[in-house]
């Protein structure tokens, strides 16, 4: 199944999802996400690359030869970044704009046990439950 650019294009958010959405994530996560495409969302998001490889779990040499190769991600970190997508576009409309979630993922949560929000985006779990806690937010359910 070809990827549709325009489903990568469009702005992403786990509220716009929809099923036909999810199989075509499927399959840019099965195909990789190429870098110059990653490097359009790293740079619309508050990380830098050091950050990025931390959430990937890539040495920072290894990002640098993603950049100067210019690379695909294998299918693990592709989905990574499209969950990290998803989460930054939900993140920026449950806040408002980027600047205020931004400020949300920087500060120590006490929901989270005292911890950093952003803390949680190297792994699918701390995502999910970052995703929960945005839906709480929105729903004025606070802790």
């Amino acid at each position: 199944m070809p990827i549709k650019p325009y489903v990568l294009s469009k702005k992403i958010s786990y509220r716009s999802v929809d099923d036909r959405d999810i199989l075509y994530f499927v399959e840019a996560t099965r195909q990789g996400i190429k870098f110059p495409f990653f490097l359009s969302i790293a740079k619309r998001s508050p990380f830098n690359l050091n950050e990025w490889s931390h959430f990937l779990h890539l040495s920072e040499r290894t990002m640098q030869r993603y950049v100067k190769e210019k690379k695909t991600f294998n299918p693990l970190q592709s989905e990574k970044i499209l969950q990290i997508t998803l989460l930054f576009t939900l993140g920026t409309d449950v806040f408002g704009d980027h600047e205020k979630f931004h400020t949300w993922l920087e500060a120590d949560n006490l929901a989270l046990g005292k911890i950093k929000p952003k803390e949680l985006l190297d792994t699918a779990f701390g995502i999910l439950l970052l995703k929960d806690e945005l839906s709480r937010i929105e729903h004025g359910v606070l802790a």
